[in-house]
């Protein structure tokens, strides 16, 4: 088996040339049957700006591909229902990510793991939003990656999403660093959720951040909960003016709902 080593930074899954390139170059590895082992290159990543987990730049390269199905492997079984005490049980399928699933993410026992159950389920609300099937399982046992592979049950299986984000509203759902979040008010909040539309000034509740016009901005409800992504048409000092009227802060080509 020939294999080689990929080390991406985020810059380089941020900008659209670097994105294509590092697609490129990962889909021609896979197309001479080489297996490319991605790791974060620690070396030249600020803080800022690094993935911060594998299990988030797992999602990321699947996302990229995309590929068919991530297989995220661990030490415990997949998402267990009372994890750590008498009769656990191990959930098969997970078809939404809801706040009952959420509440399941008691990582694992291994104090050595970085990035546990918590991450993962972040890495499949990813996958799941960008149409890509995602199973968490042991790594412990044998023959695990052949099983799920054969679709024998093994682990949590997290079944995809309708509505398969692409290019341009997957780049900012995933691949952009935000600079900053926008507040809105409840009315706000459905129009853009609900039926489609952009994000009008009278919308906004609160500013926070130093962004500029382009930059990716965070979107919440009014209690601070991140809901969308978009990119903002203004910087932030001119939102914080309330000087601008009847244009969008954030259009809905240029907006998407997590």
């Amino acid at each position: 088996m020939q294999v080689a080593q990929v080390l991406p930074t985020h810059d380089d899954l941020e900008h659209q040339e670097r994105h294509l390139n590092a697609r490129n170059t990962l889909v021609s590895l896979l197309d001479k049957g080489v297996v490319p082992i991605v790791n974060e290159n620690d070396a030249v990543s600020y803080t800022e700006l690094k993935f911060g987990d594998n299990d988030w730049l797992a999602a990321l390269v699947a996302c990229l591909l995309p590929a068919d199905l991530l297989i995220l492997l661990t030490t415990v079984d997949g998402l267990v229902e009372n994890f750590g005490k008498k009769n656990p049980r191990t959930i098969p399928v997970v078809e939404t990510i809801d706040a009952s699933i959420q509440k399941l993410a008691g990582g694992t026992l291994s104090a050595s793991a970085v990035g546990g159950m918590d991450a993962k389920l972040r890495a499949a609300k990813m996958t799941a939003r960008t149409g890509i099937p995602m199973v968490i399982a042991s790594g412990k046992k044998k023959r695990v990656l052949a099983n799920i592979i054969d679709g024998r049950d093994e682990g949590t299986f997290f079944t995809p999403r309708p509505g398969r984000l692409k290019g341009h509203k997957r780049r900012i759902a995933f691949f952009h660093h935000s600079k900053g979040s926008l507040w809105v008010d409840n009315g706000a909040r459905d129009a853009l959720r609900d039926k489609g539309k952009s994000l009008l000034p009278p919308g906004v509740a609160r500013c926070n951040g130093d962004f500029s016009k382009g930059d990716v901005v965070r979107i919440c409800d009014i209690n601070g909960t991140e809901f969308s992504r978009g990119i903002s048409r203004f910087d932030a000092d001119e939102i914080r003016s309330r000087e601008l009227k009847g244009i969008e802060i954030v259009h809905r080509n240029d907006l998407v709902i997590l």
